[in-house]
């Protein structure tokens, strides 16, 4: 009989990084990076490079970071990034951006559990609708979204160049609703 051993997996929003906290996040980015993931860079990034975006997103007022730890580690982060408060029209609707896992931190629900706990916080603000774009080359990305309910209302066929190659860009929006009692705050 083998045994499986269980791992500790959390998601939590950011409000600031540890020394240890920003190794493990920038190494999960350059790995997602490399696996051709989740990240707006193609290649891998020098530490100070990816150093300096965390902590600048760390200070701007309308964008939240939240990362995800399998057994401790940063495995993955992604950001919510609400329309700036001059944009009344729009404030009904935040953006989810940058969602990733590392390659060693799939397959326990992070990616998922990052998307809900975004949702939450962002019906908690009084958004009503969460909005985001994806690559079409990023099946996974692709698969997850839609299983979580967002539908595809737009499709940009020169979105991005990656590797020499033009490639169409989806967007997709998600009406949020109120967190079930009980659930996670």
């Amino acid at each position: 009989m083998s045994e499986i051993a269980a791992h500790k997996t959390l998601v939590e929003r950011c409000e600031k990084l540890s020394a240890q906290d920003i190794v493990e996040l920038c190494d999960a980015t350059n790995d997602s990076i490399i696996e051709g993931g989740g990240f707006g860079w193609i290649e891998p990034q020098g530490r100070e490079t990816l150093e300096r975006h965390f902590r600048g997103v760390l200070l701007v007022p309308d964008r939240e970071l939240y990362i995800a730890r399998l057994d401790g580690r940063v495995v993955g982060s992604a950001q919510l990034v609400r329309p700036p408060r001059n944009n009344e029209a729009q404030s009904v609707g935040a953006t989810l951006t940058h969602v990733y896992i590392a390659p060693y931190g799939r397959g326990h629900g992070l990616a998922r559990g990052m998307v809900a706990l975004a949702e939450e916080r962002a019906y908690g603000l009084g958004h009503r609708v969460m909005n985001l774009d994806v690559r079409e080359t990023q099946e996974t990305a692709i698969h997850l979204f839609e299983s979580l309910g967002y539908r595809q209302w737009g499709r940009h066929p020169a979105y991005a160049k990656v590797k020499g190659q033009i490639v169409a860009g989806l967007y997709y929006y998600k009406a949020l609703a109120a967190p079930r009692r009980g659930a996670r705050a």
